[in-house]
């Protein structure tokens, strides 16, 4: 076993009473050995292997458990085992490879041990504890300026789900008044997203392009990034379904089924397809746990953010509004309301197709020569304006 120098970690010695045994190394030259007499059995049972172990071998172990982490008590069990493992679980090199899933914590059980535990590894220079400790800050705690800061942090480190959601922020003047909007970088932090793979992104650019918002207007190009979105998302959900052994026959056919959602006014969501232009039952992606948290913090609050404010109606974003009438909502009901583009054309297909219907109110108003809040495009996506 070598270290990261390069250096082999001193061989065990194989002494029976005082007679030493000299083994050979890699070079084939013979190595010296301390004496050491052999242990009595009753003390030999009592002694424990595992001190005899380098740290950096364990914190390398430690590194990929970390990396592998499918849930928050998968490392918390490591923490509490002992207190050597506890210290070097602690260590950067383990932190700073933690999975997004090992940040998945509940809001019931948010305390400030766990704030100071994903303080510490955004500190360490993990990406994602910076991304959602970002988002928790800037959305629940109401810290704007700090959780925006640990957002950027991870947008420098090319995350492509804190350049998103800074475009979100930036189309939105989210924190601000509405007089700070910066469409043209909400723009430029979208296309990064996108390039780096990230399907809202993409669909937001795409929607952008269609629309002329915050760039000039390629409707071609706007249905093509739309296109390639959706054959992303059909190439995702094929792939994780490979690896799950889920059968993918049951996709050619609608199969509604319930889904929670923190707004009282839709208790129960009923699923169907995502990719329905193309004849596909394509299950919701799963979404960030970043997302979720917002989702159940809010859900918790009874789906108020605060006196006015409202939350996005599609149900797997959970962000909610910084001031009045800061999101968009439909230009034909008028119910329900979006951070963004995509949440819009995800809501459409998931749930609110179904459920649209034009209210009196906005029809009125259509019959006096008023503009509304939108309109709806030729792939019957919502698109309104606030």
């Amino acid at each position: 076993m070598r270290t990261r120098r390069g250096l082999c970690y001193p061989r065990a010695d194989v002494c029976v009473d005082k007679i030493v045994v000299k083994r050979r190394d890699f070079a084939g030259e013979n190595t010296a050995c301390r004496k050491r007499q052999r242990l009595l059995p009753e003390i030999a049972g009592k002694s424990d292997l595992f001190d005899v172990l380098p740290d950096d071998l364990v914190i390398s172990i430690l590194s990929k458990l970390s990396y592998r982490a499918r849930c928050p008590s998968d490392f918390i069990n490591v923490l509490i085992t002992c207190k050597r493992l506890n210290s070097l679980a602690l260590h950067s090199p383990v932190l700073s490879k933690a999975s997004p899933k090992m940040f998945a914590i509940k809001p019931k059980n948010w305390s400030e041990s766990a704030h100071r535990f994903l303080k510490t590894c955004a500190d360490a220079g993990n990406v994602e504890a910076c991304y959602t400790l970002g988002m928790i800050r800037f959305y629940c705690l109401q810290n704007r300026g700090n959780g925006a800061s640990l957002m950027a942090k991870a947008a420098i480190s090319s995350h492509a789900p804190a350049l998103y959601s800074l475009a979100v922020i930036q189309f939105n003047s989210s924190g601000g008044s509405k007089n700070d909007k910066d469409l043209r970088a909400g723009v430029a932090l979208c296309a990064r997203a996108a390039f780096l793979g990230h399907i809202d992104a993409l669909r937001e650019l795409g929607h952008c392009l269609q629309d002329g918002y915050g760039v000039r207007q390629n409707i071609a190009e706007g249905r093509r990034f739309l296109v390639q979105a959706n054959a992303r998302e059909l190439a995702a959900v094929l792939s994780s379904s490979a690896a799950s052994n889920i059968p993918t026959r049951s996709w050619l056919t609608w199969g509604p089924h319930s889904i929670p959602h923190p707004n009282h006014r839709h208790p129960i969501v009923p699923a169907c397809p995502l990719l329905s232009d193309f004849g596909c039952n394509v299950p919701a992606p799963e979404a960030h746990p970043a997302s979720r948290f917002l989702v159940e913090w809010f859900g918790a609050r009874g789906g108020m953010p605060g006196q006015g404010l409202r939350l996005c109606s599609h149900v797997g974003c959970g962000r909610p509004e910084t001031r009045k009438h800061e999101f968009r909502r439909c230009s034909v009901c008028g119910a329900v309301n979006y951070c963004s583009r995509a949440c819009q054309a995800l809501d459409w297909k998931v749930r609110h197709k179904a459920e649209c219907a034009p209210v009196e109110r906005w029809l009125v108003e259509e019959g006096d020569g008023g503009e509304g809040n939108g309109a709806v495009d030729g792939n019957n996506d919502v698109v309104a304006e606030s």
